[in-house]
């Protein structure tokens, strides 16, 4: 039996119930081409740290659309396939072997991918250039950036595209090859058997695998944990594990959700948990991008609130001041002699400077360190010293974190000044790592040419009521201003905010949009597939509005399915994130994203309420007779 016409014939037979898994595809391929894109554009710049930041931004965003919408196809497509069984079942009655079903299903995946495919890519080329804008106008990129004219991020795309289709379908043509023809027979909408083994070993190995790498990394490098790269790539293991055991944890958590409906309404609430509980693979395809949306909305932004907030409580206690000035002259010099000439406090000047270590095989590693005074440093300075003590600090030391491997105090460390003068220092304290921002600290002679940039003030025991007015008239002098450590904190944290967040928003942005058009392209494939099931309900005496309501109602459900598990994933990703903090001696607060989290679900409960009634409206528009009957 040849099974490529057939294949040709399904599709061009059925194109109306494969156009969600069309629309799924063709989005992720413009998704994924428009990051490829920048990602090309942004790597033809000259070096610098802006382009590599924007690269490594690029890069992320590329692998999260990826991600998102291999993930999404792919249970796109398996529904797509479960929906067939009784067609698929006609086709082993009229002889198909096992073998040749699966290769008609993989046939169709492959016509279908290439199309989806191609479109996408056409997509993704003209949205692109609005995503390099936008790039320029929040001042991540030049303003004057083009789109470069590479070709291989449309080839990448292209091919992306079809292997997450054919991957995609992949198992599900496995296991439509093993129907049996009675299969066309059956009638039953109870999805079964679909906790396959292979299902139970990938879900749970993925789920010891994320174990696996956070006890690694809380037992060998806690810091870890807080980098960028492991905080977006963790949640997508926690996703894929929760996305192959949906069966088995939609189940539990419908019944919870529905407690109270199902003892409190007529029929309504146990008909809707029913029929959610019944339909797993539709309950799981329908959850699949509420599941993603919210759980990478809730790692991603608490992950960077967690930061920010960690960062926060570290640099507060890492400061005994009272007061923060910052000059904004070309003399700051003057500035530090008038207020240390105030009576009643302690002031100490801190200035940025150059400073590469030549690691013993020849390596060079730049690096910055701060200059400081160390009688004025250690009294005023609560670093977190593992070994030795920051009052040792002179002309001849320096006090560096843990992670450069010179733990030994009195260690001699090579390294190149801002000038281009070698010399070695001695280690005089180690600190330990915390969130990897305690950097050097060195006197003033190993820093030429360093200029103050802030100058820490504390209040002795000889201050007065007057000390305050006169460090403040001492800074109006130089045109500079004595602000409250709490005011200091709050005036340096904005800037570093604004980048991080711009880089969740690429990261996250198109993710999000891509996962609200598949959720209503799921919904709408999902209920067209349901019209003599509705039927049977309006011939069972329910009404039009009772029917659509009950869609509506178990639309939102699968909502909230998917909604818990993200929350679920969230929670798990900032837990080992607190647990790493706590390793580093960082007492921060945990920080949960109620704002970002509650706005893509509300998202995904606007887009899923209408597209369930209104397809549900469509889907009754024949007589309920009619339909039951075909």
């Amino acid at each position: 039996m040849r099974m490529l016409p057939i294949a040709w014939k399904s599709l061009r037979a059925r194109w109306v119930g494969l156009i969600g898994a069309f629309t799924a595809l063709a989005l992720g391929v413009a998704m994924t081409t428009v990051m490829l894109l920048g990602l090309a554009t942004a790597l033809a710049l000259p070096g610098g740290e802006a382009v590599v930041s924007l690269v490594a931004a690029l890069g992320t965003a590329g692998g999260v659309s990826a991600f998102v919408s291999a993930f999404v196809v792919a249970s796109t497509f398996s529904y797509a396939v479960a929906q067939r069984r009784r067609e698929l079942g006609l086709l082993r009655l009229a002889g198909a072997t096992r073998a040749q079903v699966r290769r008609a299903v993989l046939a169709e995946a492959l016509i279908l991918g290439v199309a989806a495919s191609a479109v996408g890519c056409v997509l993704g080329r003209l949205a692109a250039p609005s995503m390099v804008r936008w790039l320029g106008d929040v001042d991540m990129a030049p303003r004057d950036l083009a789109l470069g004219s590479q070709h291989w991020p449309l080839y990448a795309a292209f091919w992306t595209g079809l292997l997450v289709a054919l991957g995609g379908v992949a198992v599900a043509a496995r296991r439509a090859g093993r129907l049996g023809p009675l299969d066309a027979l059956r009638d039953a909408e109870v999805d079964t058997g679909v906790m396959t083994a292979g299902r139970w070993l990938w879900g749970l190995g993925l789920l010891t695998a994320a174990a696996v790498l956070v006890g690694a990394a809380l037992c060998t490098d806690p810091a870890e944990l807080l980098r960028r790269k492991a905080y977006t790539v963790r949640p997508m293991v926690l996703i894929s594990a929760c996305g192959l055991l949906s069966p088995v944890l939609a189940r539990p958590l419908l019944r919870a959700l529905t407690w109270w409906p199902a003892r409190h309404t007529a029929y309504a609430g146990r008909l809707v948990r029913a029929n959610a509980s019944a339909a797993v693979r539709r309950t799981g395809a329908v959850a699949a991008p509420v599941l993603v949306a919210v759980a990478l909305t809730g790692s991603l932004a608490g992950a960077l609130e967690t930061v920010s907030a960690a960062r926060t409580v570290e640099a507060r206690s890492r400061t005994a001041a009272d007061f923060v000035a910052v000059p904004r002259t070309a003399s700051p010099d003057a500035l530090v002699d008038a207020l240390r000439a105030v009576p009643g406090v302690t002031v100490s000047a801190t200035a940025p400077t150059p400073l590469s270590l030549v690691e013993p095989d020849g390596t060079v590693v730049d690096s910055e360190a701060r200059t400081a005074e160390p009688a004025a440093l250690a009294a005023l300075a609560r670093l977190p010293v593992r070994a030795g003590a920051v009052s040792a600090l002179d002309d001849g030391g320096i006090v560096l974190p843990e992670e450069w491997g010179r733990t030994a105090v009195g260690d001699p460390v090579p390294v190149i000044r801002a000038d281009g003068s070698r010399v070695t220092l001695r280690v005089a304290a180690v600190l330990r790592d915390g969130l990897g921002d305690n950097g050097l600290y060195v006197t003033p002679p190993n820093g030429p040419g360093a200029r103050v940039d802030r100058v820490e003030i504390r209040l002795t025991g000889a201050a007065d009521a007057t000390t305050v007015r006169r460090l403040d008239a001492a800074a109006a002098r130089f045109d500079a201003s004595v602000d409250t450590r709490e005011e200091w904190l709050a005036a340096t944290s904005p800037a570093a905010s604004r980048v991080a967040w711009l880089r969740t928003v690429l990261v996250l942005g198109l993710a999000l949009v891509y996962t609200g058009i598949a959720l209503a392209n799921t919904l709408a494939m999902a209920t067209a597939d349901r019209r003599r099931e509705l039927a049977l309900l309006r011939l069972a005496g329910a009404t039009r509005a009772q029917v659509i309501r009950l869609v509506t109602a178990e639309s939102l459900l699968v909502v909230a399915v998917g909604a818990v598990l993200g929350c679920a994933v969230a929670g798990i990703q900032l837990g080992t994130m607190h647990a790493g903090l706590a390793m580093l001696a960082v007492d921060a607060p945990l920080t949960v994203p109620w704002r970002p989290v509650a706005l893509v679900t509300g998202a995904c409960v606007l887009v899923a309420g209408p597209c369930a009634a209104l397809s549900a409206a469509w889907a009754l528009r024949r007589r309920p007779v009619t339909v039951a009957a075909g």
